[in-house]
Order: C-alpha cells, then structure tokens, then sequence
C-alpha cells in the first residue's frame, strides 16, 4: 500500500519534522510542491495537532506525515489520527504499543533506525519504510553512524522495504548520492528550516545562512530532554560552557540566565534545548540553533515550493554529471 504513496509524490524529496518550527505552512507547502511535508507533534497538545493536520488537509491533498519522539508519551496521537494524519512516523523508542493505534485508523508507518539489528526489529514490526539517520543530523541525533556507511546496509537489510535518508543533506548532490546507494527518498531538515514557511526565528535563518558548516554534536542544551546529543551551531553558550570545562548541570556559566522571551512572555533560560520561533525576542544567538552538517550550503532563504524543484534540478544536473548514477525521475 506504501508504494501508492510513493508514486503520489512528484520528487523523493522529504522534509523532517523539526519540532516546533515545521508547522503546517511548511508541512502544506512541501507536499503541494509535490515532495512529502511533515510536522512533529510530540509536545503539541492533542487540540492543536488536530487543527494543524485539518490545516494541511485542507491545503492539498497529497501526502505528508507527522512524528512522534517516543522519549515523549505521544498525547496527541489519537488526535492527529483522527484528524486524518496519513503518515506517522516514529523514532527515539519503541513504537510497538502504539502500532495498533495507527494501523486501526489506516495511516502508514515510518520508523526511524540507526543501526541493521534497529532496521531488522522495525520490519518485523510491520513499517511501511525505514528513515535511516546518520550522525550528520541537526537537532537531537538519535544516530553515531555516518550516514554514508550506514546507508548501504540499511538498504541491504530492508529487503526492498523503502528507505528514506537523513543527515547531512542540503543539496541536490547529496540528495542524487542518497539514491544511488538504493534510498527511496531523501529527508531534509536544517535545509528547509532556512524557508519562508519555516516558523523559525528570522535571526536563526540568518545565522544558518551565515554558517560555514562548523556545528557541534554535544550535550550542552540539555534543558528539556537532558542526556541527549544535538547538533548545532556553535554559539557564545556553546562556546563559553566549552570554554568552562563542559562542567555538569549547576556549574554552567550563566546557568539560570533568562536570554529570551516567547511570544507569550516565557523565559527561556540558557542552556534550554527549545528552539528560536518567530516572534522570539532576547538574544536569540545565544539559544539552541540546531543545524546538521550540510549547513553550509545554504545560502538564502526560498519560499519550500521553490526550494524542492531546485534541489530536484540539481540532484537531475549531479546524476547527468555522473553518468546517471541518480535517479532520473519522479520518485
């Protein structure tokens, strides 16, 4: 049945769900562009997920999905459902409880696996398609495997169950190389946090504009989901708390420091792992700027639609270059 769902998208194009800032706009915008849009809904309230997946449903009638970190209890899924999510995908734990859920309201399943004995397990449990993570991801990596050796064998030990790639990926070469190592598609995160529909901060998308590809896999931004790594940007926290020792959670420089202010008025303390939105104010550099490793090839800030037929042009460009390595066509 997954495979219908392939032949509705017009690129193998797919943008990650990057917590808060991927919101219905971006989700609505991706998919109408003919690639898969999606939207996490692990901290969103099961009123809310229920609204934004009516909002995108509204908006187009082609795919997209929503995920759930499992580090989380998953509150709004039931309601996503029943709003008519399509597509869920999980990662960060076992979605084994909640399979039934999905399968009763008759969306589809993606899981997200970083190793083959993770790939093996996932099968076995019935997902429609695997999202394969490298370490190369921005925002919290569940993977420590380059993308590019992990790939192959999550492909080999799919046996021919569909295969999405991430981490790392921000053009049309990376996004030809994916496919050529038998992936079905190639999910993009950072890249697409830098649109016009991305709801983060505008100085957050400057800063990933500006970047030069340095980021850091760390534990520095544990507030909120302590003890797991993230990729950013480097940033004066980052930098000042290096600069410390790295010391544990109460010897932090500026440790209990408000350095912004959601829109509704809520402090964000240093070393919180919440992301920049519009409508921030503070010192949003001094925040949590997740970024993978391909940052450094982004260069403006494209409306989504826009951004998914360039990258398909010049993942079509890296094929021809290389002899038709890549795929040629839709996905």
């Amino acid at each position: 049945m997954f495979h219908s769902v392939l032949e509705a998208l017009h690129y193998p194009i797919w943008q990650a769900p990057t917590a808060s800032i991927a919101g219905p706009e971006l989700a609505a915008a991706v998919s109408k562009a003919g690639g898969m849009g999606s939207m996490a809904l692990t901290w969103t309230n099961p009123e809310i997920a229920a609204e934004q997946v009516s909002q995108v449903r509204s908006q187009t009638e082609n795919p997209f999905f929503v995920n759930f970190a499992l580090a989380f209890p998953p509150l709004a899924l039931d309601a996503a459902l029943e709003a008519g999510a399509p597509i869920v995908t999980f990662s960060w734990g076992d979605p084994e409880p909640y399979l039934p859920q999905v399968r009763a309201a008759g969306a589809q399943v993606g899981i997200q696996v970083t190793n083959v004995a993770g790939a093996h397990r996932a099968i076995a449990q019935g997902a429609d398609f695997l999202i394969c993570q490298g370490v190369e991801a921005g925002g919290h990596v569940q993977s420590n495997t380059s993308l590019w050796e992990l790939l192959p064998r999550i492909v080999e030990a799919a046996s021919g169950v569909p295969v999405i790639a991430a981490g790392g990926i921000a053009r049309g070469k990376e996004i030809a190389k994916v496919l050529a190592l038998g992936a079905t598609g190639a999910l993009l995160g950072t890249r697409f946090v830098a649109t016009q529909e991305s709801r983060a901060h505008r100085d957050y998308k400057r800063q990933l504009v500006a970047a030069t590809g340095e980021t850091a896999l760390t534990v520095c931004f544990d507030g909120g989901w302590p003890y797991s790594a993230h990729r950013v940007l480097r940033n004066s926290t980052l930098e000042a708390w290096e600069a410390a020792g790295s010391p544990a959670v109460g010897s932090r420089p500026g440790e209990g420091e408000t350095v912004a202010t959601t829109a509704n008025g809520e402090a964000i303390l240093r070393y919180e792992d919440t992301v920049p939105r519009a409508g921030y104010t503070g010192n949003i550099e001094a925040m949590c700027l997740y970024a993978g490793t391909g940052c450094s090839a982004i260069a403006d800030i494209p409306s989504a639609g826009a951004l998914v037929e360039r990258l398909w042009r010049e993942c079509g460009e890296e094929a021809f270059e290389d002899g038709g390595t890549g795929r040629g066509g839709g996905a």
